[in-house]
């Protein structure tokens, strides 16, 4: 079962959950699929030129639309996946049900959303491709990609005691 709160008993709270009486283990080697559908999509980022810093830059100056298209692309994916998983009840591989959860808005989302457009913009890294960056051996980008490690641990370190 998927819990992603500090009350695993509260699953209103929850982004999404998947629901299975079970508790699944698995081996560590069931794993390597994950592996394998992570290199392939960092070639297509690669490929792509998603991970390019001078792209980001184009982006962020208003000069192409080529990361609008691949981000926009991305967006609508997304729309029609949960749509699709809502319609269709749309369960995961091991049969665990998926409940997708209404999201309330708050000023902290505006907040966190102009940082990090802002450390995106410098830094020409954003979360996903930096993998990727660090792949290709722009080894640099590994500051940026602990920063983002150390920032998301220090965001869940003190999610609860920050303003809603």
């Amino acid at each position: 079962m998927l819990r992603t709160n500090s009350n695993p008993n509260d699953i209103r709270s929850l982004d999404a959950v998947c629901v299975n009486e079970s508790e699944l283990t698995h081996k560590w080697w069931h794993n390597i699929k994950y592996l394998i559908v992570g290199i392939l999509f960092g070639v297509v980022f690669v490929k792509a030129e998603v991970i390019s810093w001078f792209r980001i830059q184009e982006m962020f100056r208003f000069q192409s639309f080529h990361m609008y298209g691949v981000i926009g692309s991305a967006v609508l994916t997304g729309v029609l996946s949960v749509a699709a998983i809502k319609k269709f009840k749309i369960k995961t591989i091991y049969g665990e049900q998926i409940k997708l959860s209404p999201k309330s808005f708050n000023k902290g989302q505006i907040y966190g959303g102009l940082i990090f457009g802002l450390g995106w913009a410098m830094t020409g890294a954003c979360p996903g491709p930096m993998y990727a960056q660090v792949g290709t051996g722009a080894t640099v980008v590994l500051v940026t990609l602990l920063s983002a490690i150390a920032g998301t641990w220090v965001y869940g370190r003190f999610r609860d005691r920050l303003p809603h």
